[in-house]
């Protein structure tokens, strides 16, 4: 049972455990605003396609600020720069708390609020991410990335049942603002476990390697690395297949209300795919011990492709949640990999500028996929939308793993490098 069971050896890490906490409750509250927005959107426009558009005003800054931040985190204290972009994250919450408060039924405004928290996330999930390989040793790292994944998505499964529930015994206008006053509360948590790190300035350069630079050249020497490491561009390339064409949230409201009347079952829809990652996050001592952690990625997202399709054509909602779950399971497999992949492969020099690309792709692809699910909801109604993109992704990710096959050979380093400073 040991074996099995989700490894907690980097939680001995102070560091890393109130870093941990932190980020738990603050998904946990974000995921009230997660469920509050999408809700208000079709309340005020009674349309899917405005709320596929709250991916496009995420995704815009995520493109701008996910390479900028990352390169920044590259030449400043990393804790500093989480400070700051954690504090703009609050102030766009309070900001739709505020708007909510006021009666304020404006689709531009909560666009608007919705792109300036994205642009935050851009710069301070990188610089979170890029903290965790100096704050533990390296062969901990993919057991760590389980570990964050698995309470964050703890927090996705708590947080949109508790909204749903919100939803269930109050109005729309209510639900909502009680929704982003829990998350304004319970980000304080996070901005104390960000300031109990340690600083944590630049990696030392050595001397024949030019300085890292925050802006246009920094940002091309990541890339240039990235264009060198095909695994790495194809683990990318199949996340955004599995994002964009399978990612069914933005069909949630309008499922909700259509099949199951409303209430709260939006919730157990926001929910499902979370309580699928948990599940797999508390039995994933196996991760780790895996060595074709290339194949498994492509199992995985698959896997995803293939539940989100069979779980758009339930009409039960019993069905569609375990449905959505199972998808969940290998959507936590396939993201500890990802991550794990890039962190252990790019050294510290890099890595925050490596963990830019990697979140405008990670956060990016949903966004996408919002837009793809909404507009093609338009044309072809919910049903066809989300059916046919689960299934498109999971045969173009067999096709792209056939196509360079790089990717089913990798495997990670033998003996990991435990120099986090490296």
């Amino acid at each position: 049972m040991r074996s099995w069971v989700i490894d907690t050896r980097p939680l001995e890490v102070p560091a890393y455990r109130r870093m941990w906490i932190g980020n738990g409750a603050s998904y946990f509250g974000f995921q009230f605003t997660a469920v509050a927005v999408p809700v208000q959107m079709y309340d005020v426009t009674d349309s899917s396609a405005w709320v596929g558009l709250l991916g496009v005003a995420g995704l815009v800054p995520l493109l701008v600020f996910g390479l900028w931040g990352g390169a920044v985190a590259d030449v400043v204290d990393r804790r500093k720069l989480l400070l700051a972009s954690s504090l703009l994250a609050w102030l766009a919450t309070a900001g739709l708390l505020a708007q909510a408060l006021a009666g304020v039924r404006s689709a531009y405004l909560l666009l608007a609020l919705t792109a300036v928290q994205s642009a935050a996330f851009a710069v301070s999930s990188p610089t979170r991410q890029a903290i965790v390989p100096r704050i533990v040793p390296m062969s901990l790292v993919p057991s760590a990335n389980t570990l964050t994944h698995t309470t964050t998505t703890a927090g996705g499964v708590l947080g949109p049942l508790a909204a749903g529930l919100i939803f269930a015994v109050a109005t729309t206008g209510t639900g909502v603002t009680v929704a982003y006053l829990v998350d304004v509360a319970l980000f304080g948590i996070s901005f104390w476990a960000t300031w109990r790190l340690p600083a944590i300035p630049p990696a030392k350069v050595a001397p024949d390697r030019a300085r890292p630079s925050a802006g246009l050249r920094g940002i091309a020497d990541g890339l240039r690395f990235l264009a060198t490491s095909p695994v790495l561009l194809l683990s990318f390339a199949i996340d955004l297949i599995a994002m964009v064409f399978a990612m069914p949230r933005a069909l949630f409201p309008e499922v909700a209300a259509d099949r199951f009347g409303g209430g709260a079952a939006v919730g157990w829809l926001f929910a499902a795919i979370a309580i699928g990652s948990v599940l797999a996050g508390l039995t994933s001592g196996w991760i780790g011990r895996v060595r074709r952690q290339g194949v498994a990625l492509v199992v995985a997202v698959v896997a995803w492709g293939v539940a989100v399709g069979l779980a758009g054509l339930a009409h039960q909602l019993w069905l569609m949640v375990a449905l959505l779950a199972v998808g969940g399971a290998a959507d936590l497999v396939s993201a500890v990999y990802r991550q794990s992949m890039m962190q252990t492969f790019a050294p510290d020099r890099l890595r925050g500028r490596l963990q830019g690309v990697f979140i405008v792709v990670v956060a990016g692809g949903p966004r996408l996929g919002d837009l793809r699910a909404g507009s093609t909801a338009e044309l072809a109604g919910p049903t066809t939308s989300w059916t046919g993109g689960g299934f498109t992704a999971a045969g173009l990710a067999l096709v792209l793993a056939l196509a360079f096959p790089a990717l089913l050979r990798y495997r990670p380093p033998a003996d990991p490098d435990d120099d986090p400073n490296r």
